[in-house]
């Protein structure tokens, strides 16, 4: 084609795509026209009849949602450790640059770098730049329990995608210096744990040397250097003999068995090492440890109130979170028993905690916040560790739990639990440890467990108290009314029930009054008082006596305890059927009728009996110090209730306990006979379960009314042992003649010494009276 009809074919091409341009301008033109018109003719500007107005035009918005409400939700899942929540609310974008995995770990390790326990926030500002972008800033302030409070300015932006506000993600949020290579450490330094005594500052739990002992047969030296060995053992561990530890390698002689023995203080160690070095067989390890005093041989003795102290351990995985909120370390010891859990912030002190900005290699930047230390507190119980020992030893043998107050006050001088365990084994540092722990948790006994606050058990005839108290408050009894004492009681439908006496082949009490019924101990005439208060319509008098002595109750002590049970009407078992009857009157009225009472709970009703009528706090603290001397609190007696008792029948029930100890006919006499000390006190003998044997109760008080010497109550349970006055009642008396002697004088019928040789049963004597 030549050139100028090629120009030719462009021009027309040029000249149609312009016609066909102006003819959509028209078109359009023409359209707007017309939707004018439209509009127009609908009313608008209709009113002035002139076709060409205009109609008044209409805006249509949307107004944007407040940015500082997912703000605050957001601030707000924060302070509850919802990082699920926190990650839903950040934008695309975000999401896109972190998963939600990396995104908690974030959130925890800061947490963690903090010891962040929970924020306080204060929305300050909000801007909306545009209908899809936001800022917003607020005042912050960390609550870290390592550093104390960090305050600080932290802002945000937001994005709208949709309806809704989303944050727009950045690590300065958590904190304004905490860019993506930097990060929040934490650094605790612990003051040494205080220490816990005794009422007279001997230290019972403290930071000290210990020594962990063991022996090696294949090591031992000849049979006279075996004996010193035994000999300096026993004395070294305090055992009752030197068969205890003849015991436990004997079966392995002439090998290297590792035979664990216990734990002592590094200074005690040291006045027989140099003679243990020589003669062979025992090795030790010397290791810094939380130290509980009282020599024993582990697993189930070493310290002198284990159950009372407690003990201290790593914090279990479990419970870690909560703890690092607090400001403890992943492997700090905390208190886990006792008045180491109890009062572990006080024995802990305040750590000094320095919270660090770090860079990607952990080099300290700045210092975020601050905290100084403090020393921590020290604890003095009312314990006596002299009868606290005293009462553990009278025990060692059983499985129970005997309990120790000063009578008119409350303070507890002992508690004590059997078997024992020692504390010094959870200890990481103490090579006997994993064997130990081994056999305290396989154990069938359950040594850990506190029997004296934790134990429940029938009461038994011990709860005949309170049951002649309900007697003659109701007004339907005497003191000294008559009752016929027979063998069998038949006075209840369908059912004959037997005295204890029946079971022995002795004759019956016969007629006596009702102080001798407590005092000799006879069932049917409590059946008769429990049948007979029901039928004269005191039909809950006995579970409200109860009640009012301190049962089916927590007594307050500072230690876990358990409240026990008292049925009645409105708290019973199912077993005792939907209506409360006589039946159940009668059943509890001797201790029975699936009643649940602790130790302690016995020992405190007893010591009110005592002292006049005044329902006592069972306390163990009796002061606690700072590291300066200064007393933050100090014990002092808390009288609770008032027994609801008159005086005179007050004085009924002491005379008739006296009875049980000095009556040639009384439940208890024998066991109390050449005590020479003025003691009142109850037997008691609980039915514990089908084919098992009886559990053993013995409790009493003193009244001495000594200036040297304050009077005491004591409570003795044995699980499953007997009767109370073969086995617990001989138990009570050496404890008395502890307390009041300073060691024990007399023999179990059981022993050959004091504390060796114990045999199955007691030799019983055929004197006319009671074992019950």
């Amino acid at each position: 084609m030549p050139m100028d009809e090629q120009i030719m074919v462009i021009v027309g091409s040029a000249k149609r795509q312009l016609r066909v341009r102006n003819a959509r301008i028209v078109g359009l033109m023409i359209l707007g026209i017309a939707v004018l018109s439209a509009c127009g003719s609908g009313g608008g500007s209709s009113e002035t009849g002139d076709p060409s107005a205009l109609p008044t035009p209409i805006v249509l918005s949307t107004s944007a949602p407040d940015p500082a409400a997912v703000s605050e939700e957001f601030l707000s899942l924060w302070d509850e450790g919802d990082y699920s929540g926190m990650y839903s609310l950040l934008d695309a974008p975000s999401r896109e640059r972190t998963s939600e995995t990396k995104f908690i770990e974030l959130l925890e390790d800061f947490r963690s770098g903090t010891a962040l326990s929970s924020i306080d926030y204060d929305i300050v500002s909000t801007q909306i730049h545009n209908p899809y972008k936001a800022s917003l800033a607020a005042n912050v302030t960390l609550h870290s329990g390592a550093a104390g409070e960090i305050p600080y300015l932290t802002e945000m932006d937001l994005t709208r995608d949709g309806a809704d506000w989303q944050v727009s993600w950045e690590n300065t949020i958590l904190h304004p210096t905490l860019t993506d290579d930097k990060r929040m450490r934490l650094q605790v330094i612990l003051p040494e744990r205080g220490t816990i005594y005794d009422q007279y500052g001997t230290s019972m739990a403290a930071p000290a040397e210990a020594a962990s002992l063991w022996i090696v047969p294949n090591q031992i030296g000849d049979e006279e250097a075996e004996d010193l060995m035994l000999s300096r053992l026993r004395q070294l561990f305090d055992a009752a003999s030197t068969d205890d530890i003849l015991f436990r390698y004997n079966t392995v002689r002439g090998t290297d068995f590792y035979t664990a023995l216990g734990e002592v203080s590094q200074e005690e160690y040291l006045k027989y090492s140099g003679v243990l070095d020589a003669v062979g067989g025992v090795q030790a390890r010397t290791y810094d440890s939380r130290y509980y005093s009282g020599d024993g041989l582990a697993p189930y003795s070493g310290s002198n109130a284990p159950h009372t102290l407690g003990y201290v351990s790593w914090i279990p995985e479990e419970d870690l979170a909560s703890y690092q909120e607090r400001g403890y370390l992943q492997d700090e010891f905390i208190g886990r028993m006792g008045l180491e859990r109890v009062y572990d912030a006080e024995l802990r002190g305040v750590p000094e905690g320095t919270v660090y900005l770090t860079d990607a290699d952990g080099n300290n930047l700045e210092v975020i916040a601050r905290r100084e230390a403090e020393a921590p507190n020290d604890i003095y119980t009312t314990l006596d560790a002299d009868l606290q020992k005293i009462t553990q030893e009278a025990i060692e043998n059983f499985v129970g739990a005997a309990v120790v107050l000063e009578r008119d006050t409350g303070k507890v001088l002992a508690m004590a639990s059997a078997p024992g365990f020692d504390p010094n084994l959870f200890d990481p540092e103490n090579p006997h440890g994993a064997w130990g722990l081994g056999e305290l948790i396989s154990s069938p006994t359950i040594p850990y467990l506190n029997r004296a606050t934790l134990g429940v058990y029938p009461a038994g005839s011990v709860f005949k108290i309170i049951t002649m108290a309900a007697a003659l408050e109701s007004g339907e009894f005497e003191a000294d009314e008559i009752y016929d004492c027979g063998l069998e009681f038949y006075d209840l439908p369908g059912v004959v029930l037997d005295d204890w006496r029946k079971e022995k082949e002795w004759d019956p009490a016969g007629e006596i009054t009702l102080q001798d019924g407590l005092s000799l101990s006879c069932n049917p005439w409590f059946y008769h008082i429990g049948l007979e208060l029901f039928n004269q319509g005191h039909t809950t008098a006995i579970p409200d006596m109860a009640k009012a002595f301190g049962l089916g109750q927590e007594t307050g002590i500072e230690l876990e305890e358990e409240a026990g049970l008292i049925p009645d009407p409105e708290n019973k078992p199912d077993i005792l059927g939907e209506e409360w009857s006589e039946y159940d009157h009668v059943g509890l009225a001797i201790g029975q009728s699936y009643m649940q009472a602790t130790p302690l709970q016995v020992a405190r009703y007893v010591a009110a009996i005592g002292n006049g009528g005044s329902l006592l706090r069972p306390q163990i603290v009796e002061r606690i110090e700072t590291a300066d001397g200064e007393v933050i609190q100090q014990f002092e007696p808390e009288v609770q209730s008032q027994l609801p008792l008159s005086a005179e029948n007050l004085q009924a029930i002491q005379e008739a306990m006296v009875n049980v100890v000095e009556d040639p006919k009384a439940t208890a006499q024998r066991e109390f006979r050449g005590l020479n000390l003025n003691v009142a006190g109850k037997t008691g003998t609980a039915t514990s379960g089908v084919g098992t044997e009886s559990h053993a109760w013995f409790t009493a008080y003193t009244f001495e009314e000594r200036e040297d010497l304050p009077d005491i109550a004591v409570a003795v349970l044995l699980e499953n042992q007997g009767e109370g006055s073969d086995w617990a009642a001989p138990v009570v008396r050496r404890i008395i003649e502890g307390y009041f002697r300073g060691r024990p004088i007399l023999r179990y019928p059981w022993e050959s010494q004091i504390r060796i040789d114990r045999v199955e049963e007691p030799e019983e004597e055929t004197i006319e009276g009671a074992t019950e």
